[in-house]
């Protein structure tokens, strides 16, 4: 009779150590799901600055080269004359 007993005691037992291990397994799966999702969006993220970055150099780059170019060529100013009409 005593035996019976431990061994209910031991199935009880493994049982509660399975339940542990399952519940610790989810709990592990989960936060690889979560740090894979973290990962991706990290990997966009930096893709976003990468070209941000970028299209600031190149604005910068086109307002220095259009300041350039006013600097030569300077617009032309009208001042108190009237544009010329062509019939």
């Amino acid at each position: 009779m005593r035996m019976y007993v431990i061994l209910a005691v031991l199935v009880v037992l493994l049982l509660v150590v399975l339940a542990v291990l399952g519940v610790f397994a989810a709990q592990v799966a989960r936060a690889r799901g979560e740090a894979r999702k973290r990962e991706a969006v990290a990997a966009r993220l930096e893709a976003v600055v990468k070209q941000a970055a970028q299209e600031h150099q190149d604005r910068s780059a086109h307002a220095k080269a259009s300041s350039a170019l006013t600097t030569v060529l300077p617009a032309i100013k009208l001042g108190e004359q009237q544009p010329r009409r062509v019939a």
